[in-house]
């Protein structure tokens, strides 16, 4: 098949192209110009999807047979995409978990579960994946909806719980202690993106799946504690773990800490069984332990892992979360 990507650079799509250039497949991404880490087998288009009439026009010219849309963040989006890519046989949007918010009547959480998004990208995602489910049942068009939980890979690396931050990991490797959210018991599901992959390949031509909605997760959850310890044991040293309430990290000026009250804060766990049915090709076979070890090699390697002695935020935390426990002796 020919299949159109955009996107095509990014943390879950890098490992996408990948894995449909083994199958075999034509792999055309449009993006603006980051070849990036695409292979040599990739043909790239280069554009900006703003600039709605040349990226629908490029596309149309393609005579797609699937396309995923790995970029498409907002109804506009999807309108613009909905006009790119008639006429394919599948299309697939990357959608996201955080279209249920956080506010859950059941867990784990499944497809039909009502939407109550906390944030402006889940807001945004709620209304493009209505416009392509409301195109389904309109005039029949082959759209598929994945929304992943958190994935990680080389291209993003991995995640902490408090923060966008990847200094956790030399702080590890130097012994130094690392704050956590609250008792660092709730639980979140992470997926390798070669595992990722699998999703959004294995449904293209599949008829069954068009209309559908998957969330994309790993079934086992972990616990954000365990999170942290599965990587001390990766790198070889066991350091404190401090917890601090998400109250009182929020009055410090933690560059990204938006990622904790918007999510990891809580305990995020989804229902997957409908994809695996489904789409049995897809299957985690990566387990958290190999696939930290994996990433933090890749983080090594490309000098991901900035150096925590010129970093003060944490350690000015745990100085006053320390003194707090003093006082209360």
């Amino acid at each position: 098949m020919k299949i159109g990507i955009v996107g095509g650079t990014g943390n879950i799509s890098s490992s996408i192209v990948s894995l449909l250039l083994k199958q075999g497949h034509e792999v055309v991404c449009f993006n603006r110009g980051q070849r990036g880490n695409l292979p040599p087998d990739v043909r790239l288009i280069q554009g900006d999807r703003k600039d709605k009439e040349a990226f629908e026009a490029a596309m149309q010219r393609e005579h797609f047979d699937a396309a995923i849309d790995m970029i498409c963040f907002n109804a506009q989006d999807a309108e613009s995409s909905l006009r790119a890519f008639r006429g394919v046989g599948t299309f697939v949007m990357c959608s996201t978990v955080c279209t249920y918010g956080v506010d859950y009547d059941w867990m784990p959480v499944t497809e039909d579960h009502i939407l109550r998004p906390i944030t402006p990208y889940g807001r945004n995602k709620v209304a493009a994946d209505h416009v392509f489910l409301r195109a389904y049942h309109d005039e029949g068009f082959p759209a598929v909806i994945i929304k992943p939980s958190t994935t990680y890979g080389p291209r993003l690396g991995i995640l902490r719980q408090i923060a966008w931050d990847f200094s956790w990991l030399d702080r590890i490797r130097k012994g130094k202690p690392i704050v956590i959210c609250g008792d660092g018991l709730t639980v979140h599901q992470f997926l390798h993106v070669d595992d990722a992959a699998k999703a959004f390949a294995g449904v293209i031509g599949k008829e069954q799946c068009a209309g559908q909605i998957y969330n994309m997760v790993n079934p086992q959850y972990t616990r954000w504690k365990e999170y942290h310890e599965l990587a001390m044991a990766v790198l070889g040293r066991t350091v404190d773990l401090v917890h601090v309430p998400m109250q009182t990290l929020a009055t410090y000026d933690i560059p990204g800490f938006s990622i904790c009250p918007d999510e990891f804060a809580y305990s995020c766990y989804y229902d997957g069984q409908k994809l695996r049915r489904d789409v049995p090709e897809f299957n985690v076979s990566i387990p958290l332990e190999e696939g930290m070890r994996r990433v933090i090699a890749a983080m090594d390697e490309n000098g991901k892992i900035p150096d925590s002695d010129r970093i003060g935020w944490e350690d000015e935390i745990i100085a006053a979360q320390r003194s707090v426990w003093k006082k209360k002796l």
